[in-house]
């Protein structure tokens, strides 16, 4: 089954929640690359020797990774972590995860400044490009196990809302302007 993306509706409730519009408004992989997000469905039994996973990091040049695991008896300081994580914010490097197991949500502004919600599960890879307000959530399982991956040395650093002085999202709304 191919990844699930919508426009999400406007509740300030429970953020783990799909905050689907009613009627839905799916958003296709094809709008998706077009805002610059990448998608590969992979096969999470065998990704410690997985070719198809090999081929994309040798490809793209991710040559760091690391795994993490956010759930409550995993990862420390828990709550404190997942709403750090759901700050609106933007990196200096493309963000690429792949989900191990359980499921999380992406949510990413279209060029409307909409938020468009994706939703991972087990064998979603994604890449978010530099430059691109985001956050990431868990959904209501509480549960994700994801693999980091970056070019190089691993940078940590987010840039919380307002960024657009960065000239990496200069350069990121820029390239929006042909598609």
């Amino acid at each position: 089954m191919s990844m699930e993306a919508w426009y999400m509706d406007t509740s300030v409730e429970d953020q783990k929640k799909p905050h689907r519009l009613n009627p839905n408004e799916p958003v296709s992989l094809d709008e998706l690359k077009k805002l610059g997000v990448f998608h590969w469905k992979l096969n999470t039994d065998i990704y410690e020797s997985d070719p198809e996973l090999e081929q994309i990091r040798r490809e793209q040049g991710y040559s760091y990774m690391d795994i993490i695991t956010i759930h409550p008896d995993e990862l420390p300081n828990y709550e404190e972590k997942v709403k750090m994580f759901f700050e609106e914010h933007l990196h200096l490097d493309d963000e690429i995860r792949y989900v191990l197991d359980g499921q999380a949500y992406f949510d990413i502004r279209d060029k409307e400044d909409r938020w468009i919600r994706i939703a991972m599960k087990k064998g979603d890879l994604i890449s978010l490009p530099a430059g691109i307000y985001h956050r990431f959530t868990v959904d209501e399982t509480n549960y994700t196990k994801a693999m980091r991956l970056f070019v190089g040395e691993p940078v940590w650093k987010a840039y919380n809302r307002p960024a657009d002085d960065f000239e990496i999202r200069q350069k990121y709304v820029a390239s929006l302007q042909g598609s």
